[in-house]
């Protein structure tokens, strides 16, 4: 069993390596993996909420 992990993506050739029937299993790791997996256990990683708001100029006109 192995574990590759890369800040990038994986080709499609090496996902289907990585679960080729007769080879070790590879977890892959890729980078969006990555931040879930620190931000889902806080290690370097801080978060913002933003909430824009949008005045809908068409929706005053009418009133």
């Amino acid at each position: 069993m192995g574990l590759l992990i890369t800040t990038g993506s994986f080709t499609r050739d090496a996902l289907r390596e990585a679960i080729r029937d007769g080879a070790p299993p590879i977890d892959l790791v890729d980078g969006d993996d990555l931040a879930e997996k620190l931000k889902e256990l806080g290690l370097g990683i801080a978060t913002t909420t933003i909430e824009k708001v949008e005045i809908m100029d068409g929706w005053f006109s009418g009133i």
